[in-house]
């Protein structure tokens, strides 16, 4: 892509950054409000009987992850006007996601400022590794990589290490501020959820919130994976990297269903929103629809998506991600 017109599309996309204050407080009372409805509605329920309890915790999970989605906007500073008031609702909506909003922000805006560069992975971002590391590797290292990218690990493990354990901790060198926003929501968490424990009892408490944050949790790992690897994804040493590039190449257009893209916030527009972190989710459809060259991105529908499971290993040579049979038998080929 060449320089004029890179600069053409970011100014061409620049319109859409304006906030609504209408359209997100709008938002927040559609999302919010039904979340918290339906969590006092389920511990009514579980009076009743225990499955209905868990029914209504899974249609909590749809407002769990719309309300990620307004936390995820805040950490961009594109929800509303006045970063303090981004800040403050970042912290609200991140208690409720389990959360920490200075650590997460921090580790998220070092995965958009370097998605797609080979020389700065492995911060807020799925672990990928290239054929070239991954034929060097020990075979420690290589297991451990298959774990991670194992489907049962990614998807059913993950949720619950994100809650209880990456987002519980601090990174080593994080700055006071990131640190003390970090112990202060888990201790929120733990007073809260606490005491709801003691007044409910664990199986209560269980019915009510588990499957709501256990399903949640496994559609945003999903979206987040599937929207980073496709079979032509875009990845680069820092010398050829392009931010442009790696917006439209390397994010994709999930084209999904408009119910379950009100679900999800509009985030399977996410080659509109690596472009342009600043326009708010719900003027991502906007944006596409309007800006003819965003039309380009590579479109990826239900159904097509599952096959993004067997990509593995990014091939450098080819630009292309590869499955572990597909290099297996490359390594059986004479050099």
């Amino acid at each position: 892509m060449e320089k004029d017109k890179k600069k053409l599309l970011r100014k061409m996309v620049k319109p859409f950054e304006k906030t609504s204050y209408t359209k997100s407080t709008i938002q927040i009372i559609n999302t919010i409000i039904p979340l918290l409805a339906l969590l006092v509605a389920s511990g009514f329920l579980y009076q009743v009987h225990w499955s209905l309890a868990i029914i209504s915790s899974i249609c909590a999970s749809i407002f769990l992850i719309r309300t990620f989605i307004i936390f995820h906007d805040a950490c961009h500073g594109s929800y509303l006007k006045k970063q303090k008031h981004n800040d403050l609702l970042g912290n609200v909506t991140g208690f409720l996601t389990f959360f920490p909003y200075r650590k997460w922000r921090r580790e998220h805006l070092m995965h958009h400022a370097g998605s797609g560069n080979l020389e700065k992975r492995g911060i807020g971002d799925i672990w990928v590794m290239t054929v070239e590391e991954y034929q060097i590797s020990s075979r420690f290292k290589r297991l451990t990589y298959r774990c991670y990218r194992n489907p049962f690990v990614m998807f059913v493990l993950g949720p619950f290490f994100l809650v209880f354990v990456s987002n519980r901790f601090n990174a080593k060198g994080a700055k006071t501020k990131e640190r003390t926003n970090t112990w202060l929501n888990n201790i929120l968490l733990l007073i809260i959820y606490g005491g709801l424990i003691y007044l409910l009892g664990a199986s209560q408490f269980f019915a009510i919130f588990a499957p709501m944050v256990f399903i949640s949790g496994m559609i945003g790992i999903w979206l987040f994976y599937i929207q980073h690897t496709f079979e032509d994804s875009y990845f680069e040493e820092s010398s050829e990297w392009d931010y442009v590039k790696a917006a439209i190449d390397g994010s994709s257009y999930y084209k999904l269903p408009k119910f379950i893209q009100w679900i999800t916030g509009n985030i399977g527009y996410h080659h509109v929103h690596h472009l342009n972190p600043r326009i708010p989710n719900y003027a991502l459809e906007a944006t596409h629809d309007n800006v003819t060259p965003l039309h380009h991105a590579t479109s990826i529908t239900i159904r097509e998506s599952f096959a993004s499971l067997k990509f593995k290993l990014y091939d450098e040579s080819h630009k292309r991600f590869i499955t572990f049979k597909e290099f297996a038998l490359r390594q059986k080929q004479p050099s």
